[in-house]
């Protein structure tokens, strides 16, 4: 693990002849993520890497190290991110213990369709059963924090996924873009659980909100690998057209950055949301970061063209990855709640 001039956190470099300088191929992509994210785990167990728990007086460091991360790869910044939410969720609702070695994801997507159900047995012990869609780093992980349906409500798990207990489903993730990532259905079947927290308190504890931000960090990590191409062009001397796109960019990623240090001062000024304020503040910082990610993929083509789309291996997937990963921001939705909450119609 290295740093560079600025003192950000640097991953392992992908090793030669892997998914990056070959044909493209999502199963050898998938297993090099996979490798690179155990890597990051290694360095952050010697402290080599580091990633404050939000609300901890670092949370401007937690955000930067993110960042860091995508903007060197977004499909091992899902994987690293999914940890260290991970880790931050089971210190607030006094979970286990992540122990050397464990990779953990977090696996809470719950789009319409078939969804998981947790069952408590006579024993006290819980299961659960049934289908997890949008699993990253199914393949690679140890452990996962998983959503799912009770009796009594929405409730967090947390499971060892163990050889027959779940079954990643095959063919389901077909995306180009964040390939890596290895995110697919995935099926338990009766996979012993334990309960984290209450009923719906994972979304409702303040660090729902800050963790969402943290994902910002990774798409704002992104949209600065995107960018890379359009600085190298400017500096080429490719005309005042150029210039002016890099111009938006730059100031669109300043702002942004900003924004971020404002939120992580915000978030360690009130760790357990006192004033109300979280979701506001998520919905605001997660709905400028996308559009700026949308804006740079935007100015980006436009002055550069079709050319490192087509010829640039290492952009093509940086555009790729990062048009897939902004879609967890629910586009008009999270915007029309601001709205409300800006309007005084919901409580934030």
């Amino acid at each position: 693990m290295t740093f560079d001039a600025v003192r950000r956190p640097v991953v392992p470099d992908p090793q030669p002849g892997s998914g990056e300088a070959a044909d493209f191929d999502a199963r050898a992509l998938r297993e090099e993520t996979a490798t690179r994210f155990t890597s990051v785990i290694a360095a952050m167990e010697t402290g080599e890497l580091s990633f404050p728990l939000p609300g901890s007086g670092a949370t401007a460091d937690r955000f930067a190290a993110l960042r860091a991360v995508a903007e060197d790869d977004l499909c091992l910044a899902r994987l690293v991110e999914g940890h260290v939410d991970a880790t931050a969720i089971l210190a607030e609702l006094a979970g286990p213990t992540v122990a050397p070695g464990q990779r953990w994801g977090v696996w809470a997507a719950e789009p319409p369709g078939e969804e998981l159900s947790a069952v408590r047995r006579d024993d006290g012990r819980w299961d659960v059963s049934g289908l997890k869609q949008y699993c990253s780093g199914a393949h690679s992980c140890t452990h996962a924090l998983i959503t799912a349906r009770a009796v009594d409500g929405r409730r967090l798990f947390a499971v060892s996924l163990a050889e027959g207990a779940f079954e990643p489903v095959g063919g389901s993730w077909q995306a180009l873009g964040m390939a890596g990532s290895d995110t697919p259905d995935v099926r338990f079947h009766s996979a012993a659980a334990e309960p984290v927290g209450g009923v719906e308190e994972y979304v409702n504890r303040p660090g729902f909100q800050h963790g969402g931000i943290g994902v910002a960090a990774c798409w704002l990590g992104g949209a600065r690998a995107v960018a890379r191409v359009l600085g190298a062009a400017a500096r080429r001397g490719s005309g005042p057209h150029t210039d002016a796109h890099l111009g938006a960019v730059d100031t669109d990623l300043r702002a942004a950055d900003l924004l971020l240090e404002t939120a992580a001062a915000e978030i360690d000024a009130d760790p357990m949301d006192t004033k109300g304020e979280a979701r506001l503040r998520s919905l605001r910082v997660r709905g400028f970061v996308e559009a700026v990610c949308d804006r740079t993929l935007r100015h980006v083509g436009r002055a550069t063209g079709a050319g490192p789309l087509c010829h640039d291996r290492r952009h093509a997937r940086d555009v790729a990855d990062l048009t897939v990963y902004i879609r967890q921001h629910h586009a008009e939705r999270n915007l029309a709640e601001l709205g409300a909450l800006v309007s005084g119609r919901e409580e934030k």
